[in-house]
């Protein structure tokens, strides 16, 4: 096992790896080895922040020991996911690992030819169209400038040398992309000549990125059929996820933001960032959770943020990451899960009224004799100071 296979988990090389090795899963996950643990924050971290990066600092570990742990954790966090039997879990997922995937993708273009040449855990991109099939499908764009095409004519190459523009076959531009994803990706608006459609280098990253997607949610969730013990093994962190997921689903949010009508966890959420303390991941997605699950937008959301310790550019990508257009939206935790992490503190016995923040919430909007929204105040302020 090496560290570009534990990097790139997905990879058939990688695949083959696992299978080669002397290693049991189940004997793993009965002996709760460092791979479970690390499966278990692999499958956490892509629900609540939409990475699979370890919160233990940079990929990939000093020691041989580290990788093989890091790329164990990636079959058993798929069990997990199958365990979890949730179809917004699985998108969350693979969405999540396709993510962190082309991160480090980008970080290893950006490596020049020198040191690529004597580190085994960096791929230039003729690998990863190598890995999905795609040597044929794509190549830089004659039509482009010479000077944006590169120095040569390789597809791959060190940082500076990636041509700008590229042509891909329509068969695999259309598997790829959605139009979905903007008016942009239609075809419709797209140069097409001798059936190949231009996308630029990011673009073709994009369309990658969804490969990588792809392949990760294939197959879940399987059947562990003979592998009982393993589901037994795993009961408690599956039962934690499950908590995370908080699968209620609200059929209309209350369209009112009332800061006084908070439940008193996000209120105490809020109050810490605006004394300009840095909340942990849990505590921001649950306030996060929230501001969504009340019906603000992400510039809303950065707005009524602004004076506080939160990031703008992270606010934006959590929001954005909990609004998805994939009906893969989450509400937030329930009082049980906050409470586990140390957030709900269950003042006033408000557990008895509600369940979790937004049933709370949407409670005490519903008593109100009345409601002065957030949004209205804003609105007026901008108007005054225009």
């Amino acid at each position: 096992m090496d560290a570009l296979d534990a990097k790139y988990p997905f990879f058939a090389s990688a695949r083959e790896a696992v299978a080669s090795a002397a290693v049991s899963l189940p004997e793993l996950v009965a002996t709760d080895a460092p791979a479970v643990d690390r499966a278990r924050e692999r499958v956490e971290r892509a629900l609540l922040e939409g990475t699979v990066a370890s919160e233990s600092g940079a990929f990939p570990g000093e020691s041989a020991y580290d990788t093989q742990a890091e790329l164990l954790s990636y079959p058993i966090a798929r069990i997990l996911v199958s365990l979890l039997d949730s179809d917004p879990a699985i998108e969350k997922y693979a969405a999540a690992e396709a993510a962190t995937a082309m991160e480090r993708v980008r970080r290893d273009l950006e490596t020049d030819d020198e040191l690529r040449s004597v580190s085994a855990a960096t791929v230039a991109l003729d690998d990863l169209l190598a890995e999905f099939d795609l040597v044929d499908a794509v190549r830089p764009d004659a039509t482009a400038p010479a000077g944006a095409r590169g120095a040569g004519a390789a597809t791959g190459g060190g940082a500076g040398r990636d041509p700008d523009s590229y042509r891909i076959d329509v068969g695999p531009y259309l598997r790829l992309t959605s139009p979905e994803w903007g008016d942009s990706w239609r075809l419709v608006n797209r140069a097409l000549a001798d059936g190949a459609v231009r996308v630029s280098r990011e673009e073709l990253l994009a369309a990658l990125e969804a490969a990588v997607e792809a392949r990760v949610a294939e197959g879940l969730p399987f059947e562990l059929g003979a592998d009982e013990e393993i589901a037994a093994a795993l009961e408690s962190r599956v039962a934690d996820l499950r908590r995370l997921l908080s699968e209620r689903t609200y059929a209309e949010p209350p369209d009112v933001v009332a800061p006084a009508l908070f439940p008193p966890c996000m209120t105490n959420l809020i109050e810490k960032a605006e004394r300009d303390a840095a909340l942990s991941a849990a505590e921001s997605f649950a306030l996060m959770a929230f501001l969504v699950g009340i019906g603000m937008t992400p510039d809303e959301v950065v707005a009524f943020c602004a004076d506080t310790s939160l990031d703008a550019e992270g606010i934006r990508y959590q929001t954005e990451f909990l609004t998805d257009d994939r009906g893969t939206q989450y509400p937030p935790p329930t009082c049980e899960t906050l409470a586990n992490y140390g957030i709900c503190h269950n003042e006033d016995d408000h557990m008895q009224v509600a369940a979790d923040p937004l049933s709370y919430y949407e409670t005490r909007v519903a008593a109100a004799d009345e409601v002065t929204d957030w949004r209205a105040d804003r609105e007026t302020d901008e108007t005054e100071a225009a």
